[in-house]
Order: C-alpha cells, then sequence, then structure tokens
C-alpha cells in the first residue's frame, strides 16, 4: 500500500496545485511510482481521459508531472459551477445533474465510499500518493462531513504540509490562524509549514519564522520563491486573465466570458513568438485584434445574455463585418450560431437569438458527450484558410447537440477512441466553430492559425509553434528544480516514513 502525503492551504490559490505537482515530479525523479490525489475539485477547466471521463485540470497536470496518464480515480468528484450557489457535479468522470450548494452538502456523506475506493484502488498500484486538500481545513462552519480536508487526511490517515501564500500578505497570521482552529487530533496531523511565493531575501524572514514555529509548534519546511511557470491554471483565478500582454505582430483577443472555462486551450498560441493572446472583459478591448475567439463556457445560455447586455455582441459583429476572423470553442461555438435552446432546462430553459454568424442551431440535452478525439481540418475557407489539412487533437466535454443547415460547411473531421467518425464544427466567410477543446495543443494547427493572421496583416513571423509535450516537461522540471531547492526534502521523506 502507497504512503501518501497531504498538502492543504491556508487559503484557495495559495498554490496546493502547483506545490503538489512539484512533489509528484520529485518523487517520479527519485525513482517512485506517484499518482496525485483529490478527492472533491471545485474548478471549470476540466478534461477528458483516453476513456471518455472528465476530471479536473490540476490533477492531469500533477499526473503528466507523475509522467503518467491522468485517471479518473484521481479526481472522483468535481464540481463546475453554474451559478453562485449551485454546480455540475460530476462522479468518477459522469455527470450527475446540477445541485445547489445546499443540496450537495446534504447528501456528500454518501460520496465517501466512492472516495475512498478510488484513493484504494490507486494507492494499491502506486509507491506514494500525493493529495492535494482544497480551499482551507479551518472553514469550521464546512468541517462537518469534510472529505477534503482534514476529514479525508484521518480517513487515509496522511500527514499534512499547511502552505500559506506571503505574496496576498498576512502569512503568520494565516499559517498561524489555521492551525490554531484546528482540533487537537488536526493539529498533530500538521508535520510542517510551507510559505509560498516569496519575494525577496529569505533571511528577512527568518525572525518571523522561527517565531511562528514557536507558536505553533510546527516546522517551517520551507520557503518557496515566487516562480513563473508556465504550467496550465486551475480556474478562473489565473493571472493570465489579467494580464494585458506586450505589443505583438499577431494580437489575439479572447473574450473574457463571466463563466468562461478551459481556458488553457488558448495558452499554446501565446508561446509562439510574435504572437499576443489577451482577455478582452469590455467591449472596447476588441478593438485592433487580427483574431477574436470566443471560449467554451459552462453556461452558455447565461453568457450570450451577458455578450448581448454588456455590449460585447455589437462591438463583436461589427469587427467581423470588417473582415476579423471569429473561432468559437465549445459554448463559444454554440453561441454563433442563430438559436440555442434548452428544452430539458438542462441550464434553465429557454430559447435564445445567437449571433447568427454560423448556419448552426443548438439544442441542449441532459446527457454530455465525452471523449478524446483526432483527426485533421478539412477545405477551410476566408482568412484562416491556411488551416486547411492541418492536424487536430483534443477533447469533448459539452450538452448540447449542434445542427447544420443543409450545405453548410463543416470544419474538422474527426475520429474518436471508440472508431466513430464525424464531422465536427462548422464554417463561413470567416467565422469558425468547433466542440474540439485542446486544438491548439497541436503545432499544425497552432502554427498554421497565426501564420495565416501574419499573412492577413502583412507581417512575417518565424516557424516557432513549439512540441507542447516537451515544454511542459521543461517546465515541470524547472518547476521541480525550484521547489526541491526550497523545501526540507530530507524532512519530507522522513514524514513519508512516519518518522517526522
Amino acid at each position: 500500500m502507497a504512503r501518501c502525503i497531504m498538502v492543504q492551504g491556508t487559503c484557495s490559490n495559495a498554490g496546493k496545485s502547483l506545490l503538489c505537482a512539484a512533489l509528484c515530479r520529485i518523487f517520479r525523479q527519485d525513482g517512485y511510482r506517484v499518482a496525485p490525489f483529490k478527492s472533491q475539485n471545485m474548478a471549470l477547466n476540466s478534461f477528458i481521459t483516453a476513456g471518455g471521463k472528465e476530471m479536473g485540470r490540476a490533477q492531469v497536470v500533477q499526473a503528466e508531472a507523475a509522467g503518467i496518464p491522468p485517471d479518473v480515480r484521481m479526481n472522483p468528484i468535481l464540481l463546475k459551477p453554474t451559478s453562485d450557489t449551485g454546480s455540475q457535479v460530476v462522479v468518477m468522470g459522469e455527470a450527475c445533474g446540477n445541485r445547489t450548494a445546499r443540496e450537495y452538502w446534504g447528501g456528500k456523506k454518501a460520496l465517501l465510499p466512492i472516495v475512498r475506493d478510488a484513493y484504494d484502488s490507486l494507492a494499491a498500484e502506486y509507491d506514494i500518493i500525493v493529495i492535494e486538500g482544497a480551499g482551507s481545513p479551518a472553514e469550521i462552519n464546512l468541517k462537518q462531513d469534510d472529505i477534503v480536508n482534514m476529514g479525508l487526511a484521518k480517513l487515509v490517515d496522511a500527514p499534512v504540509l499547511l502552505v500559506g501564500d506571503i505574496d496576498r500578505g498576512g502569512v503568520f497570521a494565516s499559517l498561524y490562524g489555521t492551525v490554531a482552529l484546528l482540533e487537537a487530533e488536526e493539529q498533530a496531523r500538521v508535520r510542517g509549514l510551507i510559505v509560498n511565493k516569496f519575494r525577496g531575501d529569505v533571511e528577512l524572514l527568518r525572525p518571523g519564522l522561527t517565531q511562528l514555529e514557536r507558536l505553533t509548534g510546527k516546522p517551517v519546511v520551507g520557503v518557496v520563491p515566487y516562480g513563473r511557470f508556465d504550467i496550465d491554471d486551475e480556474d478562473s483565478l489565473s493571472a493570465r486573465l489579467d494580464a494585458c500582454g506586450a505589443p505583438a505582430l499577431v494580437d489575439i483577443a479572447v473574450v473574457r466570458l463571466p463563466r468562461l472555462s478551459n481556458f488553457t486551450d488558448f495558452s499554446p498560441l501565446e508561446r509562439i513568438e510574435g504572437v499576443g493572446v489577451r482577455y478582452a472583459g469590455a467591449p472596447e478591448q476588441l478593438e485592433g485584434a487580427d483574431l477574436i475567439l470566443l471560449p467554451g463556457t459552462k453556461s452558455t445560455l447565461a453568457d450570450l445574455k451577458w455578450l448581448r447586455e454588456s455590449g460585447m455582441e455589437a462591438q463583436l459583429l461589427k469587427w467581423h463585418a470588417a473582415g476579423v476572423p471569429v473561432f468559437g470553442v465549445c459554448g463559444g461555438y454554440q453561441m454563433m450560431g442563430r438559436a440555442v435552446s434548452d428544452p430539458e432546462n438542462t441550464e434553465g430553459g429557454g430559447v435564445m437569438r445567437g449571433l447568427g454568424l454560423l448556419p448552426v442551431e443548438t439544442v441542449f440535452r441532459p446527457v454530455k458527450t465525452t471523449a478524446q478525439a483526432s483527426g485533421a481540418f478539412g477545405t477551410v475557407g476566408g482568412v484562416l484558410r491556411g488551416l486547411s489539412g492541418a492536424g487536430a487533437s483534443g477533447y469533448e466535454i459539452h450538452m448540447g447537440e449542434t445542427a447544420l443547415d443543409a450545405g453548410a460547411l463543416p470544419l474538422i473531421r474527426l475520429t474518436r477512441a471508440d472508431g466513430t467518425s464525424f464531422w465536427d464544427g462548422c464554417q463561413a466567410d470567416s467565422a469558425y466553430g468547433t466542440y474540439l477543446h485542446g486544438l491548439f495543443d497541436m503545432p499544425d494547427a497552432a502554427q498554421a492559425l497565426v501564420q495565416a493572421l501574419a499573412a492577413r496583416r502583412g507581417v512575417t513571423l518565424a516557424d516557432t509553434a513549439c512540441d507542447t509535450a516537451r515544454y511542459k516537461e521543461r517546465q515541470y522540471d524547472l518547476l521541480a528544480d525550484t521547489v526541491r531547492r526550497a523545501l526540507d526534502m530530507g524532512y519530507i521523506y522522513r514524514i513519508l516514513e512516519g518518522n517526522g
């Protein structure tokens, strides 16, 4: 049975996910078979496994760092927010409907055997399990029936490292206060403290660290410096959404939908020299774009309404009429059609007029499509004609069924893992849409897209699209090297052996 270690945080976005990824890579580098685990994740950025199961992207990143395929057992419960008070509940990769927060908490105890079975099956196959908590273990209003922080640590007898984010300020208070709010048994599980995202001279921090150790009775295992690692972000807390970007030869604007999901679809484009990718949250921010991207969303109808009421729709249509291509992915693709309807109340019901850029109509169904698929673009017209024949690979996550008008031109010919072949997406007058997430991870597709945009603008781009898999490997190694230098890994190994 595997040994385990758990990383909990004083708050959300303290850096737990990346630290877990770093530990996964470090343990792998040291010769261990290691797997990540997070019993319950809440995020809109998700991924589809080779088996067609949906899981949180943070555990996908951690699995990649560990050198193993993503497995839905690593994230048995995924909550995908649909509103301020409700989420779609995904259990072992299958959507189980929408629940309010109260409904979910009321039935959460029934999910504990599923969590335990998923963990035990992983623990039987690996040497070490790196477990990520969620939010904070000191959320005392939610401690009853906890299955993701100290409740899980107790269930699997995991030692805990507690992480605080110094970049947001108040790290000593947050670490001390979190420990103080824990029950005695829970405090005993905390074997060490980590100060994360530090900038400056660590020696100036030393007096505070010494006093923190004295107050909590817990050793500070390390101070991890603030690092810039190009690793997929988990959710909309990502700093990249607020980045304005440097002036570039090719300017790509992604519409920042309120319920934007899987924005990591566009990360590979950011890595191409001369290309700028920025997120536009206001109509005037679309000005100057060479391409407008409409991303995925967990709530197509609500975000389509926002597009209309915010003035973003009018500006988007204005720029498209002026010759700027528009490319939609998943929910963005659905919005680009003539209409989106929800007869079975999947997203609250009703019918809405779409943007009218594509000759398609979408009807929501309660069954979610989740599959990996690969293939190639067909003959593409308009500004992005250079995509013709480019390789395409990725995954589908959608509730809707989109029907094309007779004679409408599809975009990509795909084949799923089960052998099913089909045409995906649609194109018309430099408007393009597809259900395929992860499309631009393919260097062929990414390079063909930006070169087509460069040609229209009359500029030259170097052929710099990188191999995404190799690039990620370098980033995981850089992350691991940084964290290994910062932490007392000898002490962490003693914790794993039960001696810390």
